[in-house]
């Protein structure tokens, strides 16, 4: 389904040529009549962006054009909204969530539960389990309850698995509440605050490490056996130009084997993480192109229940987190300048 005078095949070959041409990220020659992203997705295709990324009237046309989702890359984390006295700020969030009524796009939450953050507000907090528990409650309900009705789902909990596949991660709200426990209960709280929205368990690296990926399976499969009211699995997808042929497809697989929705939550491909013996920019584009491809067809193969979005982590190069830690890199589907790269071919043609 990539939409009327659009030929897939055609799109993937011309994609492949075009990155095989390419010298340099900055000397690419946009595809030409590429449709947008949103026209021809068979299912919601999203971005991540920050409030501050609006004010630049050019990004803002670009994201209205091009997607139908949007996923705040930051500011409905703790880190932004819990300030140390333990108030709530909300200024960044609500001016993106105003931009997608506006744009008449459907906004995604992210997130409310990530192992990573531990407001001081929150460690201050009296050790017993009682006060604990009421603080993350209220927490939870407070933020997943301001954008009720305006989410289609949310992150509930992130990054949730080892590194190494290994069990589960250790945490404040871990510690403090159970290793499961804090998990069952930012479910159901999110439930509690937000009747209709999808609730999601949402990690990387399940594509590069098997057994993470089967870990955060079983983590799936333990909470929907405790109670909790788990509606998706989010795989972020943050890969290299060089991952090998099939380990998407393959995890794209086993995530939908548990029968809930799957949300490739932050895909981007990285040319300079390339670990493997692939060192040339041009070869390297080629991969990206072709992962990218693989991803759109392994996602539109699902059945159409399962298919809840399908999310780039961001669209202009020059906007990446991995530009940023990188000033090389060039991961994303359109270039600094907002021009469709041959990723973008790529992806459209992959669709089915």
């Amino acid at each position: 389904m990539t939409g009327p005078g659009v030929n897939r095949r055609a799109l993937i070959g011309s994609a492949l040529a075009l990155a095989a041409c390419e010298r340099r990220a900055d000397a690419q020659t946009s595809p030409a009549n590429l449709p947008t992203l949103r026209s021809v997705a068979p299912f919601p295709v999203g971005t991540c962006l920050q409030a501050l990324q609006l004010d630049d009237p050019a990004f803002a046309a670009l994201v209205a054009a091009q997607v139908s989702q949007l996923t705040p890359e930051w500011e409905m984390k703790m880190e932004y909204i819990v300030q140390d006295d333990g108030s709530l700020r909300f200024e960044g969030p609500d001016k993106i969530a105003a931009f997608a009524r506006s744009a008449g796009i459907r906004l995604f939450g992210h997130t409310l539960v990530w192992y990573a953050q531990s407001p001081p507000a929150f460690e201050r907090l009296d050790v017993s389990r009682i006060a604990f528990d009421a603080a993350y409650r209220n927490y939870i309900l407070a933020v997943a309850g301001r954008y009720r009705g305006q989410v289609s789902g949310w992150d509930v909990v992130n990054e949730a698995v080892a590194e190494d596949g290994e069990g589960w991660r250790d945490s404040l709200w871990s510690r403090k509440l159970g290793a499961l426990d804090h998990m069952v209960l930012a479910f159901q709280h999110a439930r509690e605050a937000d009747p209709d929205a999808v609730l999601f368990l949402n990690d990387y690296n399940l594509e590069n490490i098997p057994k993470k990926r089967a870990t955060f399976l079983k983590l799936a499969e333990a909470l929907l056996k405790a109670g909790a009211p788990l509606g998706g699995l989010g795989t972020q997808t943050h890969v290299a130009a060089d991952l090998a042929p099939g380990e998407l497809s393959r995890t794209i697989s086993d995530l939908a084997s548990l029968g809930l929705p799957v949300h490739l939550s932050e895909m981007d491909v990285s040319i300079t993480r390339s670990e493997g013996l692939i060192k040339d920019r041009t070869r390297l584009a080629a991969g990206q192109a072709r992962v990218y491809a693989e991803a759109a067809e392994a996602f539109s193969s699902l059945p159409p229940s399962q298919r809840f979005a399908f999310t780039h982590w961001g669209l202009r190069d020059g906007d990446s987190w991995l530009k940023r830690e990188n000033a090389a890199d060039t991961p994303l589907l359109f270039d600094d300048q907002g021009r469709p790269k041959a990723a973008a071919a790529a992806w459209i043609g992959g669709l089915r």
